[in-house]
């Protein structure tokens, strides 16, 4: 999808906000992009699981009150295959990476401008991944990253991958057919899965990437 479909095609989206002002004031933001239609707004992920099949991003407050945890309520949406962009306050670290590993597009601090929370909210929709300085501080600061053990090859492929290029375009540039280029992909997914990093997307691969070092992290 290009970035006019993106921005031309209603988006639909759900809010999970346990704070009446935040969701408000969210709703009242979305209201004023032609593109954006909030479908439901609610204060725990339950609440908003009966409408998923009519959403394409679940936008998520990481600390609710309901007393469920962040990998939790990741784990629910997931479930259904919806899409899960984090708007949060940003105050804790921990937080941050719990959100990462359980598999966020992004993570967008609450106090940031309009135009930076609707872009992230309509690119997040479509299913890219927010590059935002708060996840790439979240990756670096996580101890828990297991290495893969990725060969220099692997490590090459990866890179190429992981930043967009297509797989006659990674042929090229690695001196790769495009069929081992498929296998070299294969390859490093299991690596992952098997550090217990899964990376079953080409945006989970760009993850990994930026953890490892192999890509560089979105620059403040």
């Amino acid at each position: 999808m290009t970035a006019g479909e993106a921005h031309s095609r209603v988006l639909r989206l759900a809010h999970v906000d346990d704070h009446e002002t935040v969701q408000v004031g969210l709703a009242s933001l979305l209201s004023t992009v032609e593109n954006l239609r909030l479908v439901v707004s609610a204060r725990t992920v339950a609440e908003v699981v009966p409408h998923l099949p009519h959403v394409d991003l679940v936008i998520l407050d990481l600390r609710l009150s309901d007393g469920s945890s962040i990998a939790d309520n990741l784990a629910a949406l997931h479930a259904h295959g919806v899409r899960v962009l984090a708007f949060t306050g940003a105050d804790n670290p921990a937080d941050l990476r719990a959100a990462s590993r359980a598999g966020v597009l992004g993570i967008v601090r609450k106090s940031e401008p309009r135009e930076i929370v609707i872009d992230a909210i309509q690119r997040a929709a479509t299913g890219e991944s927010i590059a935002t300085t708060e996840w790439a501080a979240a990756l670096d600061s996580d101890p828990h990253l297991a290495s893969a053990g990725l060969s220099p090859k692997e490590r090459e492929v990866l890179g190429l991958y992981a930043a967009g290029d297509k797989s006659t375009t990674v042929a090229t540039r690695a001196g790769l057919s495009t069929g081992t280029v498929a296998e070299y992909v294969r390859r490093i997914r299991s690596k992952y899965a098997f550090a217990g990093r899964p990376a079953h997307t080409k945006i989970d691969l760009y993850k990994r990437a930026v953890e490892d070092g192999i890509l560089p992290a979105p620059e403040s």
